[in-house]
């Protein structure tokens, strides 16, 4: 085994996530990071197409990201590895994976719009995962911005505490720099070339007061946070400029790490300005992987938790958080290591599926550029080939240990569409294409329509589906068609019941039996499915217990209605017989499926529909028709805030009134006013339209 570069300390390594509202400028900041740590030598621009971190050829055409890249940059002796997510909603799952292995995170705001509705979604990601943040204010420059707005938002619409680290010098055209608050510096940009060169000033005069105030907050607030160092606390009263810079970046980092702080920092991304200082306080203020405390799992004998160290010498336990299709060198799985070191021509085992794994390369990514290594040492972010078996959320070990680390939960699809190959040539290629997309992206689904054959392909929103599909076309070379979008509704039962089936077939030959007696109940929402056996006394052979199981948990994938999915349905298998000779597997996996259909057709079944949030952003004047055109979509209004002259309005509808909104709104407000929406959650179809639906 190698050991790390004496450069290369595991206290050094910083795992960054860039996270934001679509177009609050994650790609252009990863880009100048880039720059500044040496690592391309001329800057990409998204709006040209040319950014490194976006190399799909989609994201190119469209300036969107689309799919998380992670590259590694040094700054200050500190090795950087970042992951730029993607921002727009229906590519969430891209964020949470990130979000996952990541030690910390940058949020961007837009310097004029603040906290917007998908910023809202992230940082509630980043909080599931209890990944410390600070906050970056882009686009000073633009005209409207306002630092200190941001900031009141964060804290009204995130529940953040957020905490200003900077006060900027100007905004808008005048927007020059900021001062640091810790060092009572200012910082003012002489240029706006790419050498973005500052000099290092006193606080202009103007400032100085408001920025003393500002520094004691500050203070103030970094004494609270940790009320047993009395002696810091007793500096901040009586003598606050006894503190060193020193001492007040590490309380800073004590609180970023513990979530009890968001330190907030400004810049213009695009300008060239503020991303050093920026680079300076991801190195100071985010965790290590030593700081995330141990690794915490679960061992898959015992279901009893367990513990690793963070540390080279310790066992190896590694996440895979991505799948990736690489043209050149075919299937990519991206790790996280957690513990231990990941050599090439290793055995491992992968605990979730409880498979064998092996590695035959490993890669350094960037972007999509890749260097061969001979391995990777704790809290690196690895590319591995070789491995068959391993899906996004599956944990990596060493042969001889048995941890289990956190699995990840993904949105259900709310939106699918029919496909089919145009040529017999290219129904190979149509399930080529398809395998290959499921594997790299556990929101899109494939599956078969029993009753017309035909294949439906199911994901998180329009973009999401044409994204997918252009994919087909020019990755996989597939001629398909399409059908129109249709919305993923969902079936449940609403009152418990039991029923009592029997499977006979017994004319001549080999004979057929199974009986099985079902018990079933609602589940609490969004619980999911649960089946568990409460046989007694042999009435049904174990055997043949796990195959009525699977006979269940097949029939749940085309329910009673319409045959959608069944969801958050309780089943208990309580009886049943079976026959010395006729009984078998199959005959019990049958009785299973049909058992359930008898069951469910008796409890009241009825159908879910995605309910999406959806949040309009209109000028005052428009602001009538826009809520009379949610209400005849058959929306709920939720809030109304006003902003600068605009009104925001947040509101829940169902997808299935969604279809052509965009065009609509255009119409509504002569082009002038945005909306953004998200799944939100599932709710019960009215009773006339689930009659419509049924029928068709």
């Amino acid at each position: 085994m190698g050991k790390r570069s004496e450069t290369d300390r595991l206290q050094d390594v910083r795992n960054i996530g860039i996270m934001a509202h679509i177009d609050a400028g994650k790609t252009t900041c990863t880009e100048r990071i880039l720059f500044y740590c040496g690592r391309v030598h001329r800057i990409g621009e998204v709006h040209e197409g040319a950014a490194t971190m976006d190399f799909m050829e989609q994201e190119r055409e469209r300036g969107i990201t689309i799919t998380s890249a992670s590259t590694t940059v040094y700054w200050d002796d500190h090795k950087i590895n970042i992951i730029d997510t993607p921002g727009h909603v229906d590519f969430t799952v891209e964020v949470e994976r990130s979000l996952r292995v990541l030690d910390g995170s940058v949020a961007v705001f837009d310097a004029v719009a603040g906290v917007q509705p998908q910023s809202e979604t992230v940082w509630r990601q980043a909080d599931r995962y209890g990944v410390p943040r600070i906050a970056f204010v882009n686009k000073m420059d633009r005209v409207g911005a306002d630092y200190f707005m941001c900031v009141d938002s964060m804290r009204e619409k995130l529940g953040a505490n957020a905490i200003p680290v900077q006060c900027p010098i100007g905004a808008e055209s005048d927007f020059k720099g900021m001062v640091d608050l810790v060092a009572m510096k200012a910082y003012l940009f002489l240029d706006e070339t790419m050498g973005a060169k500052y000099e290092t000033v006193e606080i202009p005069a103007d400032l100085l007061e408001k920025c003393k105030e500002m520094r004691s907050q500050l203070l103030e607030e970094l004494a609270t946070i940790d009320e047993s160092d009395e002696d810091f606390m007793m500096k901040v009263l009586e003598s606050p400029e006894s503190l060193t810079e020193d001492e007040i970046h590490a309380k800073i980092r004590k609180g970023v790490i513990s979530l009890k702080i968001n330190p907030v920092v400004c810049g213009t991304a695009f300008k060239n300005k503020g991303i050093q200082p920026l680079l300076d306080c991801i190195v100071r203020w985010m965790p290590s992987p030593l700081d995330r405390g141990n690794i915490k799992g679960m061992n898959v004998s015992t279901g009893e938790p367990m513990e690793l160290v963070p540390s080279d010498d310790s066992p190896l336990a590694a996440l895979a958080f991505k799948i990736m299709s690489d043209p050149y060198v075919g299937r990519l799985t991206f790790v996280r290591v957690y513990s231990g070191t990941l050599a090439k021509g290793t055995n491992l085992i992968n605990t979730t599926k409880g498979k064998k794994e092996r590695i035959s390369r490993l890669l350094e990514m960037h972007a999509n550029q890749r260097k061969d290594r001979d391995e990777f040492f704790t809290g690196d972010i690895a590319a591995c080939i070789g491995l068959k078996f391993t899906s996004t959320g599956d944990t990596l070990c060493a042969e001889d240990s048995e941890l289990l680390l956190e699995k990840m939960d993904f949105p259900e699809p709310v939106i699918s569409m029919a496909i089919e190959p145009k040529s017999k040539a290219d129904r190979e290629k149509l399930s080529m294409a398809l395998s290959a997309l499921s594997e790299e992206d556990p929101t899109f689904r494939v599956q078969t329509n029993e009753e017309t054959g035909q294949t439906i392909i199911a994901g998180m929103g329009e973009l999401h589906l044409e994204i997918l599909r252009d994919r087909m076309f020019r990755e996989f070379a597939v001629e398909a068609n399409v059908g129109k979008l249709e919305v993923s509704y969902k079936e449940t039962i609403t009152i418990p019941g039991k029923t009592e089936t029997k499977y006979v077939k017994q004319s001549g030959g080999r004979g057929q039996y199974a009986h099985v007696c079902l018990e079933i109940e609602p589940n609490e929402t969004g619980k999911g499915n649960e089946i568990v056996s409460k046989i007694v006394g042999g009435a049904i052979p174990k055997e043949y217990i796990s195959p009525t199981m699977k006979g269940i948990e097949e029939g749940l994938a085309t329910g009673v209605l319409a045959g959608y999915n069944l969801v958050d349905v309780k089943f208990a298998i309580v009886y049943g017989s079976y026959h010395e000779v006729d009984s078998n597997e199959m005959a019990f996996k049958i009785c299973g499926s049909m058992a359930l259909k008898d069951a469910a057709r008796k409890c009241s079944p009825i159908l879910l529909e995605p309910i999406m949030k959806v949040v309009v952003t209109t000028p005052e004047q428009f602001m009538g028709d826009v809520i009379g055109d949610i209400n005849r979509r058959r929306g709920k209004i939720l809030n109304q805030t006003s902003l600068k002259g605009t009104i925001l309005v947040e509101s829940e509808v169902p997808l299935s009134e969604m279809f052509g909104y965009s065009t609509q709104l255009r119409s509504l407000s002569s082009g002038r006013a945005t909306y953004v929406m998200e799944p939100s959650h599932f709710e019960k179809v009215p009773a006339k339209l689930q009659e419509e639906i049924v029928k068709k």
